[in-house]
């Protein structure tokens, strides 16, 4: 594990950069959400990452709170469609946070950019994914089928204690 500390706060994908000067230039990396357990094969994301040359490798789960979460849409081989919130309640794979990644699809976006790079602010889910996908890097997703929980809001983090138990 190593640590970056934000002097001020630089978003979900601000973070992320600012761990860039401290990762391997080309060796992928984990990429966990801090307010989430999701019970995730780290083996098979990484396995399914590299068989598929991902850039980017998403843990998904299932669910129908499409407003709540990143939905994604997923060809038949995993490779992410498209990145969409939906306001429908329909039933979708949705991003759980564990993220395989290689750095050199972080690098890319930062040369295309000139605002991004260590110390800026920004999103991963509204700045970094959308342009990742648009500038056609290797995006897949796998399902896991494991017990997801998003301790974001105030009835969920009570309820952890029980989902962790089981």
């Amino acid at each position: 594990l190593d640590y970056v500390i934000e002097a001020t706060p630089l978003g979900t994908g601000g973070g992320v950069l600012l761990a860039l000067e401290k990762l391997s230039p080309v060796r992928p990396f984990l990429l966990l959400n801090g307010d989430t357990y999701f019970s995730v094969r780290l083996d098979e994301i990484e396995e399914f990452a590299r068989r598929n040359e991902s850039d980017w490798c998403f843990s998904l789960f299932r669910t129908s709170e499409t407003s709540r979460y990143l939905g994604m849409g997923i060809s038949s081989e995993g490779r992410v469609t498209e990145l969409k919130s939906s306001q429908d309640g329909a039933e979708c794979l949705a991003n759980g946070g564990v993220y395989w990644i290689r750095p050199q699809a972080l690098q890319a976006l930062c040369a295309a950019d000139g605002k991004l790079g260590p110390g800026a602010a920004a999103s991963l889910e509204n700045d970094l994914f959308p342009r990742a996908f648009e500038s056609g890097q290797r995006m897949f997703g796998i399902e896991f089928p494991g017990s997801f929980i998003d301790i974001g809001i105030p009835g969920d983090y009570h309820r952890a204690a029980s989902v962790l138990k089981a």
